[in-house]
């Protein structure tokens, strides 16, 4: 049994064995098996260094100037202020500004709509580090001021400008007036106080592009402060963090450090006595501290004589005016609590008092944009002149700035619109035009300034030097300039006209000289040819008749013969007193030298020549008109208005409102009337001809009014 069992096991053995080889057989052979690669030896770990000793909190960047600004001051009016209110909170109306969250909210970093406020804000919040670090935040580029007016393309002055922009302007001070009713003098229980709120500093620097000021009809006020590159925007002036002023970039150009220095500054852009006091030396501060005063004495004045209820004012107390219940003048004891508010507002009084306190409530605002300011101050003063019996003299108080500066006027502000001065234009309305000239002998489209920079003459690469040109090409084509006296020339790239005998002939063609040509329009010389009057026939600015000799450059005195020894260069006024040590007066207009006949024929051969050649130009408008009688279209002249030669309907002889029009423009020319018209509208725009050249227009008067059949009685020509 045992060895039948046994066989089994071995017969079962061997066919296991037999299905193995015989599976085998059927599969490729096995590869070969790597030997396994020998183990790394293990590192040993160092030991681990202690774990610095970390503060509870990490102070975040620039806290500390942070926690000294007024920006985080928790116990400031500015965030306590509706601590007693009832709920305890910012109204949506303030949130914006005196808290965290309702600057978020406005932003929508909150995720609601941007430049809403949603809802009241905590009263236990500052201006912290969110308020102004986040995305929303940083992405800000536009403001929009109370006036509409809406600035776009900003950089991170927008930040501050949301808030320091104030909180009213000339539009919600005009609809106050409208929705009152009255007129300017009479007391409206209607009219109250608008405050335009604290720190409107872009007020100040944006000027009338954003309307902060009550501006009054009819003027013209300064727009945007130009300072220099690189300081231009409010984290430029001041630190971001701390607020306070970086007097070390003022330093770098002006003796500053400290903020009374800057009180002090006093740059050539602002060589005007703005308050009268007869001191220029002055800080920009001082004077508009001496026009409040002025603005104020008239507030009072016509409160007391006009509207017989006088009038108190205290910075630091709301609504600011008060009843002056003694009359003395003075805040007194009392006074200055809110159940004696003024009442007795007239829409007149409204508007000086909105000024007062926009200047009052920017003390920064002589260096965010002075100029703006002083012609708030100035007009306040005129208006409550006009119909108080005890004026403010303004006699010797200026309101602009001298031509180059002007940044009001016409000359600089005409593009504003288009936001672009051509190239024809650019040279002499730009502050970058005439260095691009110099540099590159053309000009292409410049933008809009706020008048002349300091570069503009002067030339960087060698500071302060002035640019020093050896000649400048007139319209005519001749090339002039002063040899003795290269920096002089920089004026007459400007001062030179647009036209000349050239350009006038060159239109006039052959036709005959009574002849009306179809399509001849007036050519005009353009403003202050005084380089042109100065060189006379050499560079034919006016229109010279053929066959006639004219003068050459008033050549005047040895070291008074460019255009720099006579005026100013930066307030450009004429330096009298160096016409005294010869003239023996302070007045140019009386002085007369040489000529000694009676040229206009009113038997006064003493008169300055000022006054022989303004006569003399009253003769040949005269004889204009008269010409344009015979010719069948009578003509009027309007100094102001382009193209100032108009068609007289009326035949009046008197340019009406209704003629000065475009589209009334006098296009009947003959080259007669077109010549005399060309001269008689060259000597009015050089108000200094009399000086510059005076034999030359006294010449080309003459030939002007005997061309065009003027009376010629007693006339002499020199």
């Amino acid at each position: 049994m045992k060895g039948i069992l046994t066989k089994k096991i071995t017969l079962v053995l061997i066919l296991g064995l037999a299905v193995l080889l015989l599976t085998a057989c059927g599969q490729p052979a096995a590869a070969p098996v790597e030997p396994a690669p020998p183990t790394a030896p293990t590192q040993a770990c160092p030991e681990p260094a202690p774990c610095p000793e970390l503060p509870e909190t990490v102070a975040a960047p620039f806290e500390e100037l942070w926690k000294n600004s007024p920006h985080a001051d928790k116990e400031a009016e500015a965030f306590r202020h509706w601590d007693e209110e009832d709920p305890m909170e910012v109204p949506v109306a303030c949130a914006t500004c005196h808290s965290s969250g309702g600057f978020l909210d406005f932003v929508g970093a909150d995720g609601t709509e941007m430049f809403v406020v949603d809802a009241n804000a905590s009263v236990d919040t500052v201006i912290e580090c969110q308020t102004c670090h986040n995305d929303a935040t940083m992405a800000l580029s536009s403001v929009k001021f109370p006036s509409g007016a809406e600035l776009t393309d900003l950089g991170s002055e927008a930040l501050c400008m949301t808030c320091h922009q104030g909180r009213a302007s000339k539009v919600q001070v005009d609809a106050a007036v409208t929705d009152a009713g009255v007129e300017d003098d009479d007391v409206s229980a209607d009219l109250g106080f608008i405050n335009i709120h604290y720190f409107a500093a872009a007020v100040s620097r944006y000027g009338t592009e954003v309307k902060g000021g009550y501006e009054y009809d009819g003027m013209t006020y300064d727009t945007l402060f130009e300072h220099v590159p690189g300081v231009q925007t409010c984290q430029d002036c001041h630190n971001p963090h701390s607020l306070e002023l970086e007097l070390a970039t003022c330093a770098t150009c002006h003796e500053a450090n400290t903020v009374e220095d800057l009180r002090a500054i006093r740059e050539p852009s602002s060589f005007m006595d703005y308050d009268g006091d007869g001191d220029v030396a002055e800080g920009v501060y001082y004077e508009l501290e001496g026009l409040k005063e002025m603005v104020f004495t008239a507030i009072q004045s016509y409160a007391t004589d006009v509207v017989k209820m006088p009038i108190v004012y205290d910075s630091a107390a709301y609504p600011y005016f008060f009843n002056d219940t003694n009359a003395d003048g003075e805040v007194s004891e009392g006074e200055a609590a809110f159940p004696n508010a003024y009442k007795s507002w007239t829409p007149r009084l409204v508007k000086a008092a909105y000024n007062f306190q926009t200047v009052s409530k920017d003390p920064g605002g002589y260096a965010h944009g002075g100029k703006y300011l002083v012609q708030l101050l100035h007009d306040s003063i005129a208006d409550l002149n006009s119909v108080m019996p005890n004026q403010v003299d303004l006699s010797t108080a200026v309101r602009d700035d001298a031509g180059h500066f002007a940044s009001n006027t016409t000359a600089w502000r005409y593009w504003d619109t288009s936001g672009s001065v051509p190239a024809s234009c650019a040279k002499c309305h730009t502050a970058t035009g005439l260095p691009q000239f110099i540099k590159e002998g053309v000009n292409i489209s410049n933008a809009p300034t706020s008048g002349l920079w300091c570069e503009s003459c002067h030339n960087t690469a060698e500071w302060p030097a002035v640019y020093a040109l050896e000649t400048v090409t007139f319209p005519s084509g001749a090339k002039l300039g002063f040899e003795e006296k290269p920096s002089a020339n920089l004026c007459l790239n400007c001062h030179q006209g647009r036209e000349s005998t050239v350009s006038v002939n060159r239109v006039i063609g052959t036709n005959g000289p009574d002849v009306v040509v179809e399509g001849l329009s007036f050519r005009n010389i353009h403003y202050f040819a005084a380089g042109a009057t100065l060189f006379g026939t050499d560079a034919k600015g006016v229109y010279e008749y053929a066959g006639k000799e004219y003068a050459g450059q008033f050549a005047h005195v040895t070291g008074f013969t460019t255009c720099v020894d006579c005026h100013d260069v930066h307030n450009l006024n004429v330096k009298t007193e160096t016409c005294q040590g010869c003239h023996q007066t302070p007045d140019p207009e009386t002085i007369r030298i040489k000529l000694v006949e009676d040229y206009d024929g009113d038997g006064d051969a003493t008169e300055g020549l000022y006054g022989e050649i303004e006569t003399l130009a009253e003769k040949l408008y005269a004889a204009l008109l008269e010409k344009s009688v015979e010719s069948g279209t009578p003509i009027v002249y309007e100094s102001h208005t382009h193209p100032y030669f108009f068609i007289d309907t009326n035949a009046n002889g008197v340019a009406d409102p209704e003629e000065a029009t475009r589209a009334n423009a006098y296009v009947t020319w003959t080259p007669r009337l077109l010549r005399a018209a060309y001269n008689y509208q060259y000597v009015l725009k050089d108000p200094g001809a009399y000086a510059h050249n005076p034999t030359y227009i006294l010449q080309v008067l003459f030939d002007s009014i005997q061309d065009v059949g003027g009376d010629m009685s007693g006339l002499v020509r020199p």
